[in-house]
């Protein structure tokens, strides 16, 4: 079993509980395989035969992904785990008090020299604040995230190690990338190259754990368009709240990505605030702490971690990891260069999957 013991994974299969206080499993039990509630560790199995299976799909024939909060059998798949609905907190107080007390939880429970793949953005800030193991950052020279983590790292008091990254570095870890993630998108691939990066310094260096921000996007309302509902095209959620918990779900696709690339740089990832208190405290949000009145998002957790992350980098705003760090506009250079025009349908993917002939 990954990420969980057998016998707690038995008692949240017993009991039907969806966050019973792991930080995520996969694995096979009693002849059957399961995968939590937000799909944080891939599971996969040869179609119709759930008996040959693996934690990598490189392992298989023909690999499919087990669902997320799904019991597979011979019989197929069985819906187990939902996301709860829970109570919200009517006090803002109580309601910020719980998320500090769900992250600071998991991040004490860390061996304090834990590297950290550190943005400089309050996500990973809050992580590398926390914590005392070394800081990196990966990215084209000039970047935003190289000089986000600077200046983080700079009033934080810490070394920074930056890992800057060169077309023929980009181009060697392409094809790495995606026979590792079985993915050719830009969007998939621009995002999973620089934590590969990131994570293979990291194993040079001789670590062989990673901790990672992922998470706090989807779980504290990050995204645009959670502050947008119901007026943005890109969720179906009538509520800022509704918003949230759909974007919530979009995690058990991104996760396999993340996971699998940083296992195939050489490392294991940690992802703290991933974990079910984490989770758990999020869903008691009320929507003016997912979005505050004023329109910062991520408000609760911001408000959370400034405890021990500096106001400039708790309410720092930051972009994606693609763009921020340049990844995803020299994966664009790159395939024109090879010949893949803009004016050709999905002129990156086809550059990518070209790499891999």
């Amino acid at each position: 079993m990954d990420g969980a013991a057998p016998a707690t994974v038995r008692r949240a299969l017993d009991s039907r509980e969806a966050l019973p206080g792991t930080g995520g499993f996969a694995g096979e039990l009693s002849g059957a395989l399961v995968r939590d509630v937000l799909g944080r560790y891939p599971i996969f199995s040869e179609p119709e035969d759930p008996t040959t299976w693996s934690f990598d799909h490189r392992d298989l024939t023909n690999p499919r992904l087990v669902p997320a909060g799904c019991r597979r059998t011979e019989a197929g798949d069985e819906q187990v785990w939902t996301l709860p609905e829970l109570p919200l907190v009517s006090s803002r107080t109580e309601a910020i008090k719980s998320v500090r007390a769900a992250v600071e939880g998991q991040l004490s429970a860390l061996p304090e020299d834990t590297p950290v793949a550190f943005s400089g953005g309050v996500d990973s800030a809050a992580l590398g604040a926390y914590l005392d193991g070394p800081l990196y950052v990966t990215g084209f020279p000039g970047s935003h995230d190289i000089e986000a983590a600077q200046s983080a790292a700079q009033l934080l008091g810490k070394d920074l190690t930056v890992i800057e990254v060169s077309h023929d570095v980009l181009e060697a870890a392409i094809p790495e990338v995606a026979r590792a993630t079985s993915r050719t998108n830009a969007m998939d691939v621009g995002i999973a190259l620089p934590l590969y990066l990131t994570a293979k310094r990291a194993a040079a260096d001789g670590y062989d754990t990673l901790a990672v921000g992922q998470g706090a996007d989807e779980l504290f309302g990050g995204y645009e368009k959670i502050t947008r509902a119901p007026d943005d095209h890109r969720v179906a959620a009538d509520t800022v709240r509704g918003a949230a918990r759909e974007v919530i779900a979009t995690l058990a696709d991104q996760l396999p990505r993340d996971v699998l690339a940083l296992r195939a740089a050489g490392v294991e990832p940690v992802a703290p605030l991933l974990h079910d208190d984490v989770v758990e405290a999020s869903l008691r949000l009320p929507e003016n702490l997912l979005v505050s009145p004023r329109g910062e998002r991520k408000f609760a957790f911001r408000m959370a971690v400034r405890e021990w992350t500096p106001d400039p980098i708790a309410f720092r705003e930051k972009k994606a990891v693609q763009y921020g760090s340049l990844i995803a506009r020299e994966l664009d250079r790159l395939a024109r260069q090879a010949g893949y025009k803009k004016r050709m349908d999905d002129h990156v993917g086809q550059y990518i999957a070209s790499l891999l002939d």
